[in-house]
């Protein structure tokens, strides 16, 4: 029967980790790779039973491929912090991977974004099918794609039905200051690959992106929380290009 390690990237998630790892409790194995965490996410972690391995943190993607090494079981289950697998989902990997062929290398898990309290089903937020379930050996991340990962799989990949939860963003406050950060991160990915932050692109590039989830992707269907996050969006495409245009002065 194959193993499963369900692994989680922790820094700093006290508020989350002991809840994220109660529901992992069905894997062969729970490992938790700490950056090394200033509060007791490495505490709780080790009280609940999981395996924590400390590793300070590069990139995403370096952090993950770290992880996949560490790992011992024949699949790699990547969950973050904030995330929750319900059982029924715990229920259908088991199932999966017991039954996958020799072909397959990963399998792509649906998302249900929980966004200051509600379930978020437009705008681009359903169902956020995220690249989780990996045969060991057989994927690794592109280490030059950061803050948005991408998976190399030596093989076939499947889609699970079951979802996962995640607990998104509590506060408008959570929301703005994550992004700026994933905004600055794709600056610095954007800078090294040459793009110039032309002036029109100040304006288009958040312009389409409102349209894109506020019209295209249905976001108005969330009534004010879809237009909130339609303008945080654009907003998030206006800094890529603020920190793109500070990162080439800055050299």
């Amino acid at each position: 029967m194959p193993t499963i390690t369900a692994a989680v990237i922790t820094r700093n998630e006290q508020a989350h980790i002991a809840e994220c790892l109660a529901t992992l409790a069905w894997a062969d194995e729970r490992l938790v790779v700490d950056s090394l965490s200033d509060d007791a996410t490495v505490h709780l972690a080790q009280a609940a039973g999981a395996r924590v391995v400390l590793h300070a943190f590069d990139t995403y993607a370096r952090q993950r491929n770290y992880t996949l090494d560490q790992a011992t079981g024949d699949w790699v289950f990547f969950v973050d912090a904030d995330e929750r697998v319900p059982q029924a989902l715990a229920e259908e990997v088991r199932r999966t991977v017991e039954a996958a062929g020799s072909e397959q290398a990963g399998y792509w898990v649906p998302r249900h974004n929980e966004i200051l309290g509600r379930w978020v089903r437009h705008a681009g937020w359903w169902p956020d099918a995220q690249l989780r379930l990996l045969r060991h050996g057989r994927a690794r991340y592109d280490e030059e794609r950061d803050p948005h990962e991408l998976v190399a799989l030596d093989g076939a990949e499947g889609h699970l039905i079951q979802h996962l939860q995640h607990i998104n963003y509590t506060s408008i406050g959570q929301l703005f200051s994550k992004q700026d950060r994933y905004a600055k991160r794709e600056a610095a990915m954007l800078s090294r690959e040459g793009v110039k932050p032309l002036p029109h692109r100040f304006v288009t590039l958040p312009g389409r992106e409102f349209i894109r989830r506020f019209i295209t992707l249905e976001g108005y269907k969330e009534g004010p929380l879809g237009l909130l996050l339609a303008c945080v969006m654009a907003w998030y495409c206006f800094r890529v290009y603020v920190h793109l245009w500070r990162l080439g002065r800055s050299t």
